[in-house]
């Protein structure tokens, strides 16, 4: 292990000890999180496959779609490899620039909280403004998106690296933790970190608080708009449209801010209870998302058929007997 001293910026090895308390239990708790992370990744991989390769899915939301299963994809395969090295091999030791680079990529969770404001803009102009959808979300104005979506949770996130640098770690290299995330980092310094503490909290407000926020006011005039339709049969089919999306942003949002709050005020809650459930953070959600917009969106879910089922007939409702 190498020797540390009071400069910030020699080298430094942390130890991630996995699920405090719970460390007898690492092998099977690697089983559940092994199967989530492969379907993660399958899933995922599939539903870019079928949308990159069929024309009829270059739309908007399925473009979308898309970018949310890359964020998916890098936020899984960033922290649960190790995660499970850690479970299967003892493998804790993680150098202090990759643990710096695992907490870059960890927290694309901004890109994908920007993505997901975008398809809740995407529901709203379809319902509330259906005429002009092909005129306002143009593959121009997509593609600028995702640039802005990629920018921000850069600007946002590249400022911690500076501010985790600075610091002096004077010999404390444990963290109770399966990977490496910002405070996580800060705790371990030997230095007032009160500067850390605040950025990471303004950052959350007005980045992922703030399109909570544009969410929901989003949500708010589809709801309005869908009650002013004349028939019970119209309100219910423009509903289902929202279903999977709305699905989606609670499996995000929940967890997420339920790790941030009591990562920072949950001092009562116990520590394993809290690292489990940001260990589920980073899989499930990744895990559900191609799940949900699979069964409930017609498109992708008749194109994932004819994948895994090339000879059936389409439309083929008794496809699955037939395969």
């Amino acid at each position: 292990m190498y020797e540390l001293n009071e400069s910030s910026f020699d080298p430094i090895t942390f130890v991630l000890t996995g699920i405090p308390g719970m460390e007898e239990c690492h092998v099977w708790i690697s089983v559940p999180f092994c199967l989530m992370y492969l379907t993660a990744v399958f899933s995922n991989s599939v539903l870019l496959f079928v949308i990159s390769t069929d024309r009829s899915l270059h739309e908007p939301m399925h473009l979308f779609l898309a970018m949310l299963a890359v964020s998916d994809l890098m936020l899984s395969t960033t922290t649960v490899p190790k995660m499970l090295a850690i479970f299967w091999f003892s493998a804790r030791e993680i150098s202090f620039d990759a643990c710096i680079t695992q907490m870059f990529f960890t927290h694309s969770f901004i890109v994908e909280s920007s993505v997901l404001l975008a398809m809740a803009f995407d529901r709203y102009v379809a319902v509330c403004d259906p005429l002009r959808y092909p005129s306002v979300l143009t593959p121009s104005v997509i593609g600028k998106i995702a640039v802005a979506a990629v920018l921000r949770g850069f600007c946002i996130m590249f400022p911690p690296i500076f501010l985790l640098k600075r610091l002096p770690y004077c010999g404390h290299n444990v963290m109770p933790h399966t990977y490496c995330e910002h405070m996580g980092i800060a705790r371990l310094a030997c230095a007032d970190i009160r500067a850390n503490v605040w950025y990471g909290l303004t950052t959350a407000l007005l980045s992922s608080g703030l399109d909570v926020v544009l969410i929901a006011a989003s949500y708010a005039l589809i709801l309005r708009a869908v009650f002013r339709l004349p028939t019970p049969e119209a309100r219910l089919k423009t509903l289902s449209t929202c279903g999977s999306h709305l699905c989606v942003i609670l499996m995000f949002y929940v967890p997420a801010f339920f790790s941030f709050l009591t990562h920072r005020f949950g001092h009562h809650i116990p520590s394993h209870v809290h690292i489990l459930l940001a260990n589920l953070y980073v899989v499930v959600p990744p895990m559900l998302n191609p799940i949900v917009y699979g069964v409930r969106t017609r498109q992708i879910r008749e194109r994932v058929l004819r994948l895994l089922c090339p000879t059936a007939e389409w439309p083929c409702p008794g496809c699955w007997g037939r395969c």
